[in-house]
């Protein structure tokens, strides 16, 4: 189940309408969960920067060039017959780095574009000094709202379990009542029938109870 709020254009105005429909996933029972992201979630996004994010693979890079550049050194003054296994593992490990820092280079890639398009499709717009909507512009919005959701949400979901524990004790309480309610025969003057009443006492003596 899951629900995302609509921001007027310029607007940081959170709408509230559809709070009905999110509280009946599972409310009032031990497996409803929270249905949007949670409020400290949300504020570690807003606190997120690409351009740090983008300094740190930078720096790696630095880094692997750096540790290549060694390599070829150490390969380069060493005697033939001492390359190896050093040479085929650095080698290895060399390559596997690059196509790892390749692949985070591409996700962080990837990752701002949708940002970008996300914030287009929910008209946040960028605040002064900013060259572009940044994570802590669009996720304080939403940090608020979670903040201000999730305690309308437990409010909701316990009135909704006291009402469903209600109804459940009310169900309890008629099937016992009709458990030891018993029903015994009646004329049509509401008085019981002396025949029924004989008989029942006739059943009921030893001679009744005899085998034959």
């Amino acid at each position: 189940c899951w629900w995302l709020p609509s921001l007027e254009p310029g607007s940081p105005l959170i709408c509230y309408q559809s709070l009905s429909p999110v509280l009946m996933c599972d409310a009032g029972r031990e497996t409803c969960v929270y249905p949007i992201p949670e409020p400290h979630e949300l504020f570690q996004a807003s606190q997120m920067k690409f351009e740090d994010f983008q300094k740190d693979l930078n720096r790696l890079r630095k880094d692997l060039r750096a540790c290549t550049s060694e390599v070829e050194k150490v390969c380069k003054v060493s005697d033939e017959e001492n390359l190896q296994p050093f040479k085929d593992k650095m080698e290895e490990f060399l390559a596997q780095a690059k196509r790892e820092l390749e692949a985070l280079e591409a996700q962080l890639s990837s990752t701002h574009k949708v940002f970008l398009e996300l914030s287009v499709f929910f008209s946040v717009k960028a605040k002064g000094g900013e060259k572009e909507v940044s994570p802590h512009t669009f996720f304080s919005v939403w940090h608020e709202f979670s903040s201000d959701f999730k305690d309308q949400w437990k409010k909701e979901n316990k009135a909704i379990l006291t009402e469903r524990l209600k109804a459940a004790e009310e169900s309890f309480r008629q099937a016992k009542e009709k458990a030891s309610y018993s029903v015994k025969p009646k004329h049509a003057s509401g008085i019981v029938s002396p025949a029924f009443t004989a008989v029942h006492e006739e059943d009921s003596t030893p001679e009744s109870r005899t085998a034959p």
